[in-house]
């Protein structure tokens, strides 16, 4: 009975330049707008505390998550509109269950 045996040769790249082109790199806008929506999430979400929270703070929400999915430089912005935009849905959950209403009320 006779056996072959075969073997596998893995292919390497010549040099670590060769990896470097392989993977996508993010563009200088693409960052630029991360960084814009980053920023934009945290104003939103901060705003969203006191007015419009059932449309701001869907949006910091949506906003900061796209910022972080696309790797923006401002991270803590973003995880700061991610805050506040949870923060918005909790005091409308709030407001809805004490209150019944959907607005902030001062007086009685």
């Amino acid at each position: 009975m006779q056996t072959t045996q075969t073997t596998l040769t893995r292919q390497t790249p010549r040099s670590t330049d060769d990896l470097k082109d392989r993977r996508p790199q993010p563009s200088r806008t693409t960052r630029r707008e991360a960084d814009g929506m980053a920023v934009a999430s945290f104003v939103l979400g901060l705003v969203g505390l006191l007015v419009f929270n059932v449309v701001l703070g869907p949006v910091a929400l949506a906003l900061a998550t796209l910022a972080l999915a696309r790797g923006t430089t401002r991270r803590g912005r973003a995880l700061l509109g991610l805050t506040l935009g949870a923060a918005d849905l909790i005091i409308l959950a709030t407001l809805a269950t004490t209150d019944h209403t959907l607005s902030w009320s001062l007086g009685s």
